[in-house]
């Protein structure tokens, strides 16, 4: 059978990628790290970089530093000199580096050590849930995830939020094993769980340290 030429409207590059870094930006990085599948996978984990701490202009003022050019050295942590003769180290006046969110996906894994590394600290885990516990023989067979092991690596990953995917179709509402049946379990060892739904948002908000 004759097969006819798919021919794209746009660039298309494909990159083999090895577990480790596979992206780095001045904004975020990317780190893949291999899981445990019938076939090699691997899952993902975006974290933002670091930004600098807050400027704290009390103290400055406290200081005697007259606001204006000088308060902007000082927030970039340069060293200044004052008209007295004073010399004014910039990292006095900023507060802790805010540490950037981080976002894990692990596509299609069996619960693994793996996945607890590199979500660790995670603001926000998605991980495949494919069957409900009652099913994990299922699971482990097509080397997929019960919903309740994926809450398991959440908790031993000391995440903040749980997003679960990749549900087998099996599960609808109005079967005895349903939807909120998955959900129910997860929460049970993972309070801050939900399931992903098609088109939904989840805002990932920024932590920031108390000065």
């Amino acid at each position: 059978m004759a097969v006819s030429p798919v021919y794209l409207q746009y660039p298309l590059s494909i990159r083999i990628v090895s577990p480790g870094k596979v992206f780095a930006h001045e904004e975020i990085s990317v780190e893949a790290a291999s899981v445990k599948h019938r076939v090699p996978a691997l899952a993902y984990a975006v974290t933002e970089t670091a930004k600098p701490g807050a400027f704290r202009a009390d103290l400055a003022k406290a200081a005697g530093v007259p606001a204006g050019p000088l308060y902007g050295a000082l927030k970039r942590g340069e060293t200044i000199q004052l008209y007295d003769g004073r010399i004014i180290e910039g990292s006095q006046f900023v507060g802790p580096a805010q540490p950037g969110r981080k976002v894990v996906y692990s596509g299609d894994t069996e619960p693994c050590q793996a996945m607890v590394g590199l979500a660790a600290g995670a603001d926000v885990l998605i991980h495949e849930a494919t069957y409900a516990h009652v099913d994990a023989l299922l699971a482990k067979r097509s080397g997929h995830s019960t919903s309740l092991q994926a809450a398991q690596i959440a908790r031993d990953a000391d995440v903040s939020k749980l997003i679960l995917t990749h549900v087998s179709p099996r599960y609808e509402r109005d079967q005895e094993t349903s939807l909120d049946l998955l959900l129910a379990e997860a929460r049970e060892v993972f309070a801050e769980t939900e399931l992903a739904a098609d088109f939904s948002q989840y805002e990932v908000k920024r932590v920031r340290e108390k000065v």
